[in-house]
């Protein structure tokens, strides 16, 4: 147990440091974007559409490498598949860490957007899987949780800093920090292998090997490692493997439709309608960030147990939606900030969807699991860009049909919204009985 707990903490420090890195740098990019594209300006609609851009690729790349990523680490372990999108984060921040200037920013804008499309979400979805190897599926929303906590500490922490640094020092130390976080990783993470000679758990998606004939003996050889990469018919397969998958794939596909919408939208709405800074962004997400650092680590834990991972979802959902109203409604700049509060309840979506996922299927298959759910995330930042920059930049115009600057934001509440509806049919979640077996016999 304690060296089950051990690994764990190096797992909590390895997510710190990675978190820490990639969110000190994001309420600069803002300001050096638009002072790379459209110096003294506070609207840039060419730094809108080439950030919509972006993500859209980038959801593409990650759509077809999270399934790929999560399998990998079922066969080869979490620390080993780990390794490759920690250290592709380091390049792009090398770049402006370099310096802020015009050529430098596209030569990161090019770079960011080849190596996120490895590195975006797979440390998250990694290190999900890690924790499920070493949890109990009563216990994993908690842990879950816990884990979606530390990634909101590091935020704060990250954010913290970036209100005090230039620019510049922003990116210079997410290199360094970046650095730090993979060798510390390589050190002390101990790695985690599922195993597959667990009686108990039999996989959804079933392992072939080659066999051979050779005069009369059968010669039994494991496939190749591009032979078992998931098909998009075996991911169709897991996602129909229990209604609330499916019906949580649907969640996650909505979800993740509002959460692009409003990463692509609501900065540059913000800066258009009150003038935001890179200090005044600092300050909304370091509100956000303490907010949710607390919930996460302190108030979940606590409530799902009487309330249910199902609940919890269901609950996030609808406060995420009257969070969206509330900014698209925003008539002054300190409504943004009143806004935040709500991330005390919005916090609980993402933990609860992937504790749901979780367990629905057996030990040796969480990295399948959580990539594929990641895969549906990453789609739908694919199509969130495609529909809310073009929204964004142009009711931010003077071109708008009608004057409403938040209308962008207002329709990612309505997505939101579908997402609440869905999540009412998940109900409650059946715990797979493989995993209480195999961990009550592990108690025994």
């Amino acid at each position: 147990m304690e060296k089950k707990v051990k690994a764990l903490s190096h797992l909590y420090v390895t997510v710190f440091l990675s978190g820490f890195a990639s969110f000190i740098v994001v309420p600069a990019i803002t300001d050096v974007t638009m002072f790379a594209l459209c110096p003294g300006t506070d609207e840039c609609s060419l730094a809108i559409y080439l950030s919509g851009f972006q993500q859209a690729v980038i959801g593409v790349g990650t759509a077809l490498m999270m399934p790929l990523i999560g399998n990998l680490s079922d066969q080869y372990g979490r620390k080993s598949l780990l390794t490759l999108p920690m250290t592709l984060s380091i390049i792009p921040y090398a770049v402006l860490a370099c310096s802020t200037t015009t050529n430098y920013f596209y030569a990161y804008y090019t770079l960011r957007t080849l190596t996120a499309m490895i590195s975006e979400g797979s440390i998250n979805c990694l290190a999900l899987a890690y924790l499920a190897d070493n949890i109990s599926d009563t216990q994993r929303a908690s842990a879950f949780g816990i884990l979606a906590g530390i990634s909101s500490g590091a935020f704060v922490f990250a954010t913290l800093a970036a209100r005090f640094l230039s620019a510049g020092s922003t990116f210079q130390v997410a290199t360094f920090v970046s650095m730090l976080a993979v060798v510390y990783m390589r050190i002390f993470l101990e790695e985690s292998i599922p195993d597959r000679n667990d009686g108990m758990t039999q996989p959804i998606l079933k392992e072939t090997e080659g066999v051979i004939q050779k005069d009369g003996d059968v010669d039994t050889r494991k496939m190749p490692v591009f032979k078992t990469i998931p098909s998009l018919k075996d991911i169709i397969r897991l996602i129909k493997s229990s209604p609330s998958f499916s019906q949580a794939a649907i969640v996650a596909f909505f979800q993740s439709l509002a959460e692009g919408g409003m990463i692509c939208s609501i900065m540059y709405y913000l800066k258009a309608r009150f003038h935001f800074n890179k200090n005044q962004f600092a300050d909304l997400m370091l509100i956000a960030g303490i907010i949710s650092t607390v919930s996460q680590l302190f108030i979940m834990p606590l409530l799902v147990s009487p309330i249910g991972d199902g609940r919890l979802l269901s609950i996030g959902l609808l406060v995420s939606c009257l969070n969206s109203i509330l900014n698209s409604l925003a008539w002054s700049a300190w409504v943004p900030y009143a806004a935040t509060a709500l991330s005390i309840v919005m916090v609980f979506t993402t933990p609860s969807l992937r504790s749901i996922v979780s367990k629905q299927v057996g030990t040796t298959e969480q990295g399948k699991a959580q990539g594929c759910i990641s895969g549906v995330t990453s789609l739908a930042n694919i199509i969130a860009p495609l529909i809310f920059s073009p929204l964004t930049a142009l009711f931010l115009s003077e071109e708008a049909p009608f004057h409403f600057p938040g209308f962008s934001i207002l329709c990612i509440a309505i997505t939101s919204m579908i997402a609440f509806i869905q999540s009412l049919t998940i109900g409650k979640t059946p715990s797979n009985s493989r995993d209480e077996n195999c961990s009550n016999s592990m108690e025994v």
